[in-house]
């Protein structure tokens, strides 16, 4: 078979792939250990792949990929043969003609000819397609030479679902550690911020008290030191984990198809847009909300500080009304913000599913035209 395959490589790629090949027979040093491994080994010789690395095996996959198509393509002639004859460059040749032989003997110019035309067809096919296409002849140039493909597949998808499934616990132990020392460290600097802050307003001097409210300060002290706590606590857990996994999707997708780079592009302004626009309404109200809170607790202080008062003077409906005014503003703009960001996830949720949408309807035409399979359409749309 491979006196076949050289027939359709130019010198150089043939030099290239035979000299990683080793043709191995009977005479050979090692014949008894590798009959074992390839049994037609005891009735003719067999060219055995030397131990390559990866990028020397995807240097002539190609090559390969090329030669077994056509040959297979012109067995493919000889086994369609109509009316006794085989088409063969504008000639039609008897169906037992040994088209390799007569193909070997053509002069070297009608050779590179029909080796052009050839090349013109797989290059429309694209690089991808035509490794994937010979796969299916691989396997039965294995089962050919007697080696049991489906058991090197399943040993194959044992050993890296196994792996899979390793990688998996990792990520599972990682998430829980995560979770538990970003709880930690957020715990603990929200104590060390109340403990100076504390500290801080202990050493103020009667004119730096004059300048913040006792409200203010409790506000400070609690609710402000909580919310610092808790943004600390999401950028352990996301902010910084999230940079990771869109650079490194967006790396995997462009390798999978540079020509629709450019619909995350597209996704990436758009999502950047809507986050501007949500946080340029937001972000005021959020600057009020303080204020908002500030106004509660100075009102809840004084009331309950001066409820003696409050009672002497029997103007309990006026502080009521004075707390529910205070409660209502925080209230009110409280829901403005929450609908404003709750608007965020499904305005997201609309753009990715907006972007599959554009994947699938990009894909399936490159798919047409046989500039992408299928397989990394999907693999395209899970990384965007």
């Amino acid at each position: 078979q491979m006196d076949k395959l050289v027939l359709f490589m130019d010198p150089g790629k043939k030099a290239e792939v035979m000299k990683d090949y080793t043709l191995t027979d009977k005479s050979s040093p090692n014949y008894s250990k590798l009959a074992k491994s390839y049994p037609a080994l005891s009735n003719e010789p067999v060219y055995i792949l030397k131990n390559i690395d990866k990028s020397e095996i995807e240097r002539i996959n190609l090559t390969m990929g090329k030669a077994l198509l056509t040959v297979s393509g012109i067995n493919g002639l000889k086994e369609n043969a109509k009316g006794g004859a085989i088409p063969f460059n504008n000639t039609k040749l008897p169906a037992n003609t040994d088209l390799f032989a007569l193909f070997a003997k053509l002069p070297q110019e009608q050779r590179n000819s029909i080796e052009q035309q050839m090349n013109n067809k797989f290059a429309s096919l694209g690089e991808n397609m035509v490794t994937q296409s010979a796969v299916p002849l691989v396997k039965a140039e294995y089962t050919a030479i007697g080696i049991k493909a489906d058991k090197i597949q399943n040993r194959y998808i044992l050993n890296t679902g196994f792996i899979m499934l390793l990688i998996s616990l990792l990520g599972a132990a990682c998430t829980i550690m995560v979770a538990f020392l970003s709880s930690k460290i957020s715990a603990g600097v929200g104590r060390n911020l109340r403990k100076d802050v504390f500290a801080k307003v202990e050493n103020f001097s009667n004119t730096e008290f004059d300048k913040f409210s006792t409200s203010s300060l409790i506000t400070r002290t609690t609710n402000d030191i909580t919310q610092i706590q808790m943004l600390l606590l999401i950028m352990i857990r996301m902010v910084f984990y999230a940079p990771i996994m869109g650079v490194g999707g967006v790396i995997r997708a462009v390798g999978k198809s540079t020509s629709m780079s450019w619909i995350i592009a597209l996704a990436v302004i758009v999502l950047l847009c809507l986050v501007l626009i949500v946080f340029s309404i937001a972000m005021p109200k959020f600057k009020i909300i303080q204020k908002l809170v500030d106004r509660l607790n100075l009102v809840t202080r004084e009331n309950l500080s001066g409820i003696m008062v409050v009672r002497a003077f029997n103007a309990q409906k006026f502080e009521e009304g004075r707390f529910d005014m205070a409660n209502r503003d925080l209230t009110e703009t409280n829901l403005f913000v929450n609908k404003i960001m709750v608007f965020m996830f499904p305005a997201m949720m609309l753009l990715m599913n907006g972007v599959t949408l554009l994947i699938v309807w990009v894909g399936a035409h490159q798919i047409e035209t046989s500039s992408m399979q299928v397989g990394d359409m999907m693999a395209f749309m899970q990384y965007a």
